[in-house]
C-alpha cells in the first residue's frame, strides 16, 4: 500500500512556471513507476508524464514534451513535475499515480494508488 499526496498548485499566468510535488507514504515507493495525470472541467483525465521507478526514464504526452519535466526523489519518497512555458489549457486538477506493474508502459499501466490531486489554474 502507498498513499500519495499532492501540493504545490496554485495559481500563475500564462508564460509562468509552478512545480507540483507528490510525497508518497509506505515503503514501496521505489518500486513503482510514478505518473502525473490531469483532469479539466468537462473532460476526461489524461496521462501527462511518467518516470521509471530507478529515475532513468521518462515519458511525455505530446502536449507537454519540451514544457514538463517529471523527476523523483526515492530518498524522499517524492515525484515532481516542473512545469515550465504554462498555457491556460494547461487548467486542470493534477493527480499523482503510482503505477504498479512491473513493465515499462507509460500511459498504459496498473495505475492502483493515486493522489487526492492538486489545483492548477493558468490565467491567461
Amino acid at each position: 500500500q502507498v498513499q500519495l499526496v499532492e501540493s504545490g498548485g496554485g495559481l500563475v499566468q500564462a508564460g509562468g512556471s509552478l512545480r507540483v510535488s507528490c510525497a508518497a507514504s509506505g515503503r514501496s515507493f521505489s518500486n513503482y513507476h510514478m505518473n502525473w495525470f490531469r483532469q479539466a472541467p468537462g473532460k476526461e483525465r489524461e496521462f501527462v508524464a511518467a518516470v521509471s521507478w530507478s529515475g532513468r526514464a521518462t515519458f511525455y504526452a505530446d502536449s507537454v514534451k519540451g514544457r514538463f519535466t517529471i523527476s523523483r526523489d526515492n530518498a524522499k519518497s517524492t515525484v515532481y513535475l516542473q512545469m515550465n512555458s504554462l498555457k491556460p489549457e494547461d487548467t486542470a486538477v493534477y493527480y499523482c499515480a503510482a503505477d504498479t506493474s512491473p513493465q515499462w508502459h507509460p500511459g498504459a499501466g496498473r495505475y492502483d494508488f493515486w493522489g487526492q490531486g492538486t489545483q492548477v489554474t493558468v490565467s491567461s
